[in-house]
């Protein structure tokens, strides 16, 4: 919104003339989300608490998260407010990847606040049933695909339904476009789910979240350049780099939310933060072409979602060949998500986060290492 109020004036006005260059407005982004989240969140938190949308603790979770019951949750509301707003602000909103990444964020977001709300203003102890949360993520993935494949990036050399390959220049998988749509839909619910299963320690998927933006938005940045994208020998996506400002927007707002949800947590994300923010993630992945990045850059996530998969995969089987007395006593991890196993080994909830940091700081890392080495 600014950028269109103010660019006519670039050539008059030297303040109007910083609105052009996509490096100051993301860090202008990123400092709005910032005081949009310390101003928001006692004021959403303070309504949360006389509502009473208090955390629902389950009860074969570990035994140190019984205090935590009552807790305000559906504190994502101020990751949505705090990310969204200085989009919308800053970003340029004629360009369809900021437009993209805004619907997918508010779509996962109200996706989540129906879960939450059904949760836990309704007392629904299911929530939003798994197969109608499932059904609105795939519906936004295929949506998604068929747009991209129907009105393709221009100015490009790499094909609609392609994706690159880290640490290659120039090498892209192509796909069939009935499997690439099947491919963004993954992606999308894969990413979208992962976050929400890494929830469960206070601030540890809004730290996961600001890291992973902030690595995001150095890609955008670096693919939305002639000079950057011909020097680091990697594919130009002309218009790409205002998905910086939405990226910076969203590790603003994920540190703001981390003032209070650091432990002990005075709020908790819910499902209407955690899918916002994997969702977010992933479609930016799909609209940068780099779908396998995301698989580094969210390590962590990554190792959350299959410490689900193989637990409960091999449970089954044992179950099935062995009997319940045996799978129960034969699990792969002490318990799943990942984070639990490590509380279960003696870790303290505050190690266990920072420990994780440390990993997604490396993931990320890892990740921005792609650039160079090639």
């Amino acid at each position: 919104m600014l950028y269109h109020l103010l660019s006519p004036y670039a050539h008059q006005f030297d303040l109007a003339n910083l609105v052009s260059y996509i490096s100051f407005r993301a860090g202008a982004a990123t400092v709005t989300a910032l005081l949009l989240a310390f101003f928001a969140g006692p004021a959403i938190i303070a309504r949360l608490r006389a509502h009473k949308v208090g955390q629902i603790v389950r009860g074969d979770g570990p035994a140190t998260h019984l205090g935590k019951r009552g807790t305000p949750t559906m504190g994502g509301i101020i990751i949505l407010i705090a990310t969204l707003v200085p989009t919308l602000l800053w970003a340029r909103l004629d360009n369809r990847f900021v437009l993209l990444a805004l619907f997918a964020t508010a779509w996962m977001g109200a996706i989540g606040f129906v879960d939450d709300y059904l949760k836990i203003v309704q007392l629904r102890p299911r929530g939003l049933v798994a197969r109608y949360k499932l059904a609105g993520q795939i519906i936004f993935g295929l949506s998604l695909g068929a747009l991209l494949l129907a009105f393709p990036w221009t100015g490009t050399l790499l094909p609609a339904t392609a994706t690159t390959v880290p640490f290659f220049k120039y090498v892209y998988v192509v796909l069939a476009w009935p499997l690439y749509i099947v491919f963004v839909t993954l992606v999308v619910t894969g990413s979208s789910n992962a976050v929400n299963l890494a929830d469960g320690l206070d601030g540890l998927a809004a730290g996961l979240g600001a890291i992973a933006a902030i690595a995001f938005a150095a890609f955008a940045y670096f693919f939305g350049r002639t000079d950057a994208s011909e020097y680091l020998k990697v594919f130009y996506l002309p218009g790409s780099g205002e998905l910086a400002i939405f990226c910076a927007s969203m590790m603003g707002g994920c540190v703001g939310f981390l003032w209070f949800n650091a432990h002990p947590a005075k709020v908790f994300m819910g499902d209407t933060g955690s899918l916002a923010i994997g969702g977010a993630l992933g479609t930016i992945s799909i609209l940068l072409k780099a779908e396998f990045l995301l698989l580094l850059v969210g390590g962590v996530f990554v190792a959350e979602a299959l410490s689900v998969l193989i637990q409960t995969g091999v449970f089954r089987y044992r179950l099935r060949r062995r009997g319940r007395a045996y799978a129960e006593q034969h699990r792969v991890f002490r318990m799943a998500p990942l984070h639990h196993h490590f509380e279960q080994l003696g870790w303290h909830e505050s190690t266990v986060v920072t420990r994780f940091y440390i990993l997604g700081i490396l993931c990320a890392l890892v990740g921005l290492s792609t650039l160079k080495i090639r």
